[in-house]
């Protein structure tokens, strides 16, 4: 089976007007980006998707006329539940659909981050997706692509479903998320309502237990084989809505549970724990990292994360690029040590007599990296404990990190198992802070910025690099760092980017970025001393 195509240059405009910033998501057969109308000025949310071979040219007139009359309809179904398309189009053998941008985070995306959900509020989101599949099955619309991916939660925990009339428009049956498609999908047969019921009783499962019903394998056809053939793991997590997720995965269809009884206990776990009811679903903010994204560059390295993608673009609130190999004389990356004195941060002189950006020497000996616009550095915390207002983030991908009060993940992009992007940042904090991991970046990390992320910062708006891009080295590994201004809806904003190599075409990358009249705050150096200092790999 043909994956979506892999590489897309993001200054190439898709219909001559949506610029792609970032990727939002990705399956097998379909990646959703923000874009940019370059003529409104306005964000979207793009979806792209292979077209079969048409050697007659009749199927993507037919796949968007469908589309866009499918979200009409829907549209007025359920307002607000219900992704608006704006556009569809095809170039160059893909398909575009084009939709309003939603304010929220992908199912996917929460479950990816927070491991599992409790049957609470997976009753919560479910019963909302019941509501759409009920309207839409009373209609005789079958979504038949439903998946965590295409349902986005907002900030209060109301969802949008995006995704209707896309099925039959891929490559082969089910191809975009196939460790969600019901067995009926993965014979190829016919499907209908029943199909929807199975899809919702997987996302129930993958939210109570972090993991889908079937897992992904190698191929998807392998996946798909399973779907149909292996036994259900039993939930373990799911406590009274365990048996409600079985009846929405019985493979026969004809058995499976119908939406009254499916609506009835839900909303009975509901009714049982009224407190829980009124938790409101906690939500990274997406929509300044994306916006922020479309004044950065593809990541470290153009290989690293996009292979197509913007993904590894700086966002404008993106931030420091750091990591570590080994830190000598620290603890486990579960603690919240700092590094011994042989691992300092410093701050020195410039040659032309300015002084210089921070960086962690892997010697008393070695030579800090400067940067020509950059103030002196507050002194480190001593001691084994965070600086005040700091706590630990322990993320999933097995790295760890200081972090200012009020900071969370808001958000990642992963292009398969070769590389991610974690952003982190606050509610109403213009600073950000990107940590990127990959398989696959060059060898050189001075000709990584040059080469790879320079070209694509030169596009944005106000950009100007500072200084050179510094040669040193990160705890005894290759690195490089590099510092640059650009505008950010006509605000100036100054970042800080370190890259380092780890060999085997490993690396991190960390960007640090504030507002530029900011920069020299003493919060700020100290917040870039932090991460440089508390940075922690699961090797260390």
């Amino acid at each position: 089976m043909t994956m979506v195509k892999a590489h897309v240059f993001t200054h190439e405009l898709v219909a001559g007007r949506y610029r792609l910033v970032d990727v939002v998501h990705r399956e097998t057969n379909r990646v959703c980006w923000y874009g940019k109308d370059v003529n409104a000025q306005r964000p979207y949310l793009l979806t792209q998707i292979d077209l079969p071979d048409d050697p007659d040219g009749e199927a993507a007139p037919r796949a968007t006329a469908r589309i866009i009359r499918m979200s009409e309809t829907m549209g007025l179904l359920c307002p607000g539940a219900v992704a608006t398309v704006v556009d569809a189009v095809e170039q160059d053998g893909t398909l575009w659909i084009v939709t309003e941008w939603i304010d929220g985070t992908p199912l996917a995306e929460l479950v990816a981050q927070q491991g599992t959900f409790n049957y609470v509020r997976a009753a919560r989101i479910g019963l909302q997706l019941l509501d759409v599949l009920e309207a839409a099955h009373g209609e005789g619309i079958t979504h038949g692509e439903l998946s965590p991916g295409q349902v986005f939660v907002r900030d209060r925990g109301s969802v949008v479903v995006t995704g209707f009339g896309l099925a039959g428009a891929t490559l082969a049956p089910r191809l975009s998320a196939p460790s969600y498609a019901s067995p009926e999908q993965a014979r190829d047969e016919r499907i209908g309502p029943a199909a929807d019921l199975w899809a919702l009783g997987a996302i129930l499962y993958t939210m109570v237990e972090g993991r889908p019903p079937f897992r992904d394998r190698d191929r998807p056809e392998t996946t798909l084989k399973g779907v149909d053939r292996l036994p259900l793991r039993t939930p373990v997590h799911a406590g009274p809505i365990t048996q409600t997720v079985q009846g929405l995965l019985r493979k026969n269809y004809r058995e499976r549970l119908t939406r009254p009884v499916v609506r009835e206990a839900l909303a009975r776990v509901l009714t049982e724990d009224p407190e829980s009811t009124m938790e409101a679903v906690p939500r990274p903010r997406l929509r300044g990292v994306y916006t922020a994204a479309c004044h950065a560059t593809p990541g470290w390295s153009r290989r690293t994360m996009a292979f197509g993608t913007a993904l590894a673009v700086v966002t404008v609130a993106v931030a420091v690029l750091a990591a570590t190999h080994q830190l000598p004389g620290t603890d486990s990356a579960g603690t919240d040590s700092a590094p011994q004195p042989s691992a300092s941060v410093t701050a020195g002189a410039s040659t032309d007599g300015r002084t210089s950006t921070p960086s962690v020497s892997a010697t008393p000996s070695t030579s800090p990296p400067s940067a020509s616009s950059s103030t002196s550095q507050s002194p480190s915390p001593s001691g084994n404990a965070l600086p005040a207002g700091f706590h630990r983030y322990t993320a999933p991908e097995g790295f760890s990190i200081a972090l200012p009060k009020g900071w969370k993940r808001q958000g990642t992009s992963r292009v398969d198992d070769l590389s991610y992007r974690v952003f982190f940042g606050a509610k109403d904090d213009p600073r950000s802070l990107a940590v990127t991991y990959s398989k696959v970046v060059g060898s050189d990390p001075v000709a990584v910025w040059r080469d790879d992320v320079e070209p694509e910062l030169q596009q944005y708006a106000g950009y100007r690099r500072i200084g050179q891009i510094k040669a040193t080295t990160y705890q005894g590994d290759k690195a490089a760092d590099m510092e640059w201004l650009s505008e950010v809806d006509g605000k100036q904003v100054h970042t800080f980017g370190r890259g380092f190599l780890l060999g085997g075409g490993r690396g991190f990358s960390l960007r640090w970025t504030t507002p530029a009249a900011d920069w020299d705050d003493s919060v700020n150096r100290q917040a870039l001393d932090t991460f440089l200092r508390t940075f922690r790999t699961s090797s260390d």
